[in-house]
């Protein structure tokens, strides 16, 4: 079992790699591996709604973060997002890469596991930890919970390492994620029948 991190954040070792690191590590005591994907800080290109990835099984777009995570998704059992908090939302360039991952990899994703992280200095932890779960729950995906919402606080580089009760919130988070792939079985075994979908516009 293998589960997948997306780390949101500009910064390689901030506060957000931090959190999602004890996630990491409470699955890694668990006995699942895990492969944490490093947003950057290089311009990251948002979905035009051009549709040609129905066509092409992909996004339009050739880019090579795209490219990492689309190619760890193929491998993953589950998926954690983390992100930084900006004006009680994620990181622009985050939700830019996951609606054309969610857009393009709806296969790659269903029925995984899955929990977003989000890392504040004082306040909108709730809002961008609300946007980022709207991601899992179009997508016929699980989300895992803990045992306070995921969020940790800091905002220098390495405060969230202070935060005791948000660093156990992140390990009760990976114990519940392993727990969840242990017991049931995994998103490629026993899929549901899919009924056809119904597309209600709203317009008469």
């Amino acid at each position: 079992m293998k589960v997948l991190l997306i780390n949101g954040s500009p910064r390689h070792a901030g506060n957000t790699f931090i959190a999602l690191s004890e996630v990491a590590g409470a699955l890694e005591a668990e006995g699942v591996r895990t492969q944490i994907v490093q947003l950057g800080n290089k311009p990251v290109r948002g979905c035009i709604a051009c549709g040609k990835c129905a066509d092409l099984g992909r996004c339009v777009f050739d880019d090579p973060l795209y490219d990492e995570v689309r190619v760890a998704l193929r491998d993953a059992d589950g998926l954690v997002v983390g992100s930084p908090v900006y004006y009680a939302g994620p990181n622009g360039s985050l939700c830019a890469l996951l609606d054309r991952v969610f857009y393009s990899c709806s296969e790659l994703l269903a029925y995984k596991p899955a929990a977003a992280v989000v890392v504040c200095r004082r306040g909108g932890a709730s809002a961008a930890f609300d946007r980022l779960n709207k991601y899992f729950t179009i997508s016929n995906m699980p989300v895992v919970s803990s045992q306070y919402w995921n969020s940790v606080h800091g905002r220098l580089p390495g405060e969230a390492a202070l935060d005791a009760e948000g660093l156990q919130t992140m390990r009760v988070l990976g114990r519940n994620m392993a727990r969840l792939l242990k017991a049931g079985p995994l998103a490629s075994d026993a899929r549901p029948e899919k009924e056809e979908r119904v597309w209600t516009h709203f317009i008469r």
